[in-house]
């Protein structure tokens, strides 16, 4: 049970909590022997219990952390301790990409490229290094406060679908691709498909599918088209719409083949993203008629041979155990009738080995050439087959009707006899000729299968490795894999100097060639086409090797011309001047008077216009809003004298108010000047009220008609003196 305060692998101390998942528990730490804080995944302990879920987390993490991308959320050490399995990753202060959308609703179509391209990246490195993701989702992508964006969880993904954990625990129903959904194989394509997705809801705010369970979710998306995001959001350009659609078609093979061409085309959107250069693959164009090209037949041989190797052990291994019982139950048995038998076999193996690799590497024969010795063996064949099939079922009904009950054993004796063949000890077939290990594996029980390797370091048709090493015991009739040394066809490499890069790209895939396409400056080749090539033109190449050519942008220029980011949010300020081709510097939060430019660039060291050299680093600042002004009063206040009636060592009752009703004194006093000092007033302006009272003394008169003293009582008056006052800027 993790706690705050508690130190796990006698470095890390738990600090607080700060997110929690369907399998996991997120912790912020601080690495003691590092100096740094880190974050903490902790398995919740319903998988903590499950060894093998945990075997498997544990590999997949070891694998991950492999993994260093800026764009990635880097795994620094995976451990258990007392039953609590955890991994310390990066730490990055920010949001996830969810929450980021729910935030702004939806986001524009050049903030979602962006984004997008970063989780490419991040995800590219990932396939570059054989680690597929499986669980791509807005919630496993962290939108860091640096406008950095980082994919996580990478490894969990895996061992989570194998351990057959459900949809609703993952979350992930609502990416997942079709092969996904239908419980299939997955591979980087399913990313790609997963990554379409998120970029949907970016663009949009919401999910294409939807519903009541997660399994009317995972049908929609075997069995519904992608709705476009244009009829969502109708300025979305259509590019993007293609993009996004291409990665979420529904076979893999008309996705994206790789992440790398899928940065290409956004990348290509992001400059100009109402052209319509997306080349989505046609369905009626993959399913018409085409000639068959030398590739496609070197697969079918290979099929062809797989199945003949199957198909052979298969009739061996029947003939093998025939003679074995008609062995062990005729006591009677000839054995130099057996020795003919066996002869015979050979030879008939012999011819159909023959002939089958007759027919598989002689691609100009005629099928319908009359081959007298053909037809000769075939009637052999079906005679001696009629025969053998004869024989086994005339002993078959023998034996249950008791005509042959001799060689009969016990029970315990077939029990100890079938213990003993269980197994059989594999033997040594590297180096060997395929026909060699072939007959090596039927004479002792086990199974051929045939696969093919492009290789120079063993001659052609030579075994390079079998799938069981030799010396190892393995059940009698399972099946060994056999890895086939096959030569590579050379193909010579056809000149694209000068041609434009269309017509490049053609010609070298004409050819069976895979294309890389780099750009260059050169100022004497025009722009678009072919400066050089690698292998150069002329030379010998296998066929489906790589060959990179490298295309014109024309004369080279060194500056670049920085674009306004004014006004922008951070991250539209970030990828703007990263396409421009300047570099982004330091990006500092700064108080700015105009209220409309909160939360976005307020400043840029580059003026806009302005041309500087390539990689040029433009410092930013983003507003936070108006500074907050303050006040101080320090002063003597003096006596109200004006109000004639005031005299020195009156009580007066002294109030100081600002403007915006905050009282800052009360108070009363017979002397002035009053000193007062006060400090932090958010107003400029206020008052100062003065309260006082004014008594007239009793008074003796005579009344002129009567000559009485007549006594008139003194009054009180209450006064009061109100001043403006103004307060000192701080």
């Amino acid at each position: 049970m993790i706690k705050i305060g508690m130190i796990i692998g006698d470095r890390y101390e738990i600090l607080e909590k700060i997110g929690n998942g369907g399998m996991s528990d997120v912790y912020k730490a601080k690495d003691h022997k590092l100096n740094r804080f880190v974050a903490v995944k902790v398995l919740k302990q319903e998988f903590s219990e499950n060894e093998n879920f945990v075997s498997k987390f544990r590999i997949e993490a070891q694998a991950a952390a492999g993994l260093m991308h800026p764009n990635i959320v880097n795994v620094y050490d995976v451990g258990e301790e007392g039953g609590i399995y955890y991994i310390v990753m990066e730490l990055v202060e920010g949001i996830t990409l969810k929450k980021y959308i729910e935030k702004k609703a939806r986001l524009s179509a050049k903030e979602a490229i962006s984004i997008a391209i970063q989780v490419s990246m991040g995800i590219e490195s990932a396939h570059n290094n054989h680690i597929i993701h499986r669980d791509i989702k807005p919630q496993n992508i962290i939108v860091s406060k640096e406008g950095k964006v980082k994919v996580t969880d990478f490894g969990i993904a895996k061992a989570a679908t194998s351990n057959t954990i459900t949809s609703n625990v993952m979350g992930s129903v609502h990416y997942t691709s079709p092969e996904q959904a239908r419980g299939g194989y997955s591979d980087e394509k399913s990313d790609i498909y997963s990554l379409g997705v998120t970029m949907f809801e970016m663009l949009t705010g919401r999910v294409p599918f939807n519903g009541e369970t997660t399994v009317a979710i995972a049908i929609k998306h075997i069995q519904e088209e992608l709705p476009s995001p244009r009829e969502f959001v109708s300025e979305i350009p259509i590019s993007v719409e293609q993009i996004v659609c291409k990665c979420c078609q529904k076979s893999p093979d008309r996705r994206y083949q790789s992440m790398g061409e899928l940065i290409v085309d956004l990348k290509q959107s992001l400059m100009n993203p109402d052209e319509d250069f997306v080349k989505v693959v046609d369905p009626d164009e993959e399913a018409s008629t085409r000639m068959i090209t030398d590739r496609d037949m070197v697969q079918i041989k290979r099929q062809s041979d797989r199945r003949d190797s199957m198909d052979e052990a298969m009739r061996l291994r029947k003939n093998a155990d025939y003679r074995q019982e008609r062995y062990e139950d005729d006591e009677d048995y000839d054995e130099e009738e057996e020795d003919e038998e066996d002869e015979e076999d050979i030879d008939d193996e012999i011819d159909d080995d023959y002939y089958e690799d007759d027919d598989y590497d002689d691609d100009d024969d005629d099928d319908d050439d009359y081959d007298p010795k053909m037809e000769r063996i075939t009637t052999i064949l079906a005679v001696v087959a009629a025969l053998l099939i004869g024989g086994i079922i005339i002993f078959i009904v023998g034996r249950t009707l008791g005509v042959f009950p001799f060689g009969e054993e016990s029970p315990e004796a077939e029990t100890e006899q079938e213990e003993q063949t269980d197994q059989v000890e594999m033997i040594e077939v590297e180096g060997k000729t395929l026909d060699e290990a072939k007959r090596a594996l039927i004479g002792i029980g086990l199974t051929p299968e045939i696969e093919y390797e492009l290789t120079d370091a063993y001659e052609e048709g030579t075994i390079i490795r079998a799938s069981v090493k030799a010396g190892t015991m393995t059940d009698k009739n399972s099946n060994v894999i056999l890895t086939v040394a096959e030569a590579n066809e050379l193909i010579k490499v056809p000149d694209t100097h000068s041609k434009s890069q269309a017509e490049a790209v053609s010609m070298l895939e004409k050819a069976g060639f895979v294309v890389n396409v780099a750009e260059s400056y050169d100022a004497n080749v025009r722009s678009g086409n072919v400066i050089s090539q690698s292998p150069e033109a002329g030379k010998e190449a296998p066929a489906g090797s790589s060959i990179t050519i490298w295309v014109s942008q024309g004369a080279e220029s060194t500056k670049v011309r920085v674009p306004n980011v004014t006004g922008m949010t951070e991250m539209d300020g970030v990828a703007t001047l990263t396409e421009s081709g300047v570099s982004v510097g330091s990006i500092t939060q700064v108080n700015n008077e105009d209220p409309a430019l909160i939360d976005k660039i307020c400043y840029q060291s580059y003026s806009e216009g302005s041309w500087v050299d390539s990689g040029t680093v433009v410092d930013l600042k983003v507003s936070i809003g108006p500074t907050l002004r303050t006040f101080r009063f320090v002063d003597n206040i003096t006596a109200p004298t004006e109000d004639p009636e005031y005299r020195d060592g009156m009580m007066v009752t002294v109030i100081v108010t600002t403007d915006e009703g905050t009282q800052l004194l009360n108070t009363q006093t017979t002397s002035f000047p009053l000193p007062v000092n006060y400090t932090g007033i958010p107003s400029e302006t206020g008052t100062i009220q003065f309260l006082f009272t004014v008594t007239t003394n009793a008074m003796t008169t005579t009344d002129p008609n009567t000559g009485d003293t007549v006594v008139i009582d003194g009054t009180s008056t209450e006064k009061s003196v109100t001043r403006p006052v103004t307060f000192t800027a701080e």
